[in-house]
């Protein structure tokens, strides 16, 4: 989450300009690897409490897809274009799936593997 966080915030103090592109790739790469290898380490849980993180994890990316739509819509209003754009949109993207993950696995681990979700 930080490599991304840190790759917005470098492309967007240099916009409306052009941004070197290479330091923001780099970080977008970093993360979105992490996060790769996150997916891979939580795939490989047993027993965990899947029901519950399905549930929680549905409602967080909804919400945070919605966060990021926002913040792509801004971009866009802000006249961002090209590559520069790409590069945002895509740390969106890990930004909008990395969250909802985090929340949800923070409280499915907490319940006991198989329980029904209350709720």
């Amino acid at each position: 989450m930080a490599l991304v966080v840190v790759g917005g915030i470098y492309l967007a103090a240099h916009l409306p300009g052009r941004p070197p592109l290479a330091p923001a790739a780099a970080l977008l790469a970093g993360a979105a690897a992490l996060v790769g290898a996150n997916a891979v380490m939580l795939g490989r849980l047993r027993p965990f409490a899947w029901a519950t993180f399905r549930l929680v994890g549905g409602w967080a990316l909804l919400a945070y897809l919605v966060i990021a739509g926002m913040l792509e819509l801004v971009f866009l209003l802000d006249h961002t274009r090209g590559s520069a754009l790409v590069l945002v949109t895509l740390m969106l993207v890990v930004f909008a799936v990395d969250i909802p993950v985090l929340l949800a696995f923070s409280v499915a681990r907490h319940q006991p593997a198989g329980a029904a979700p209350r709720g």
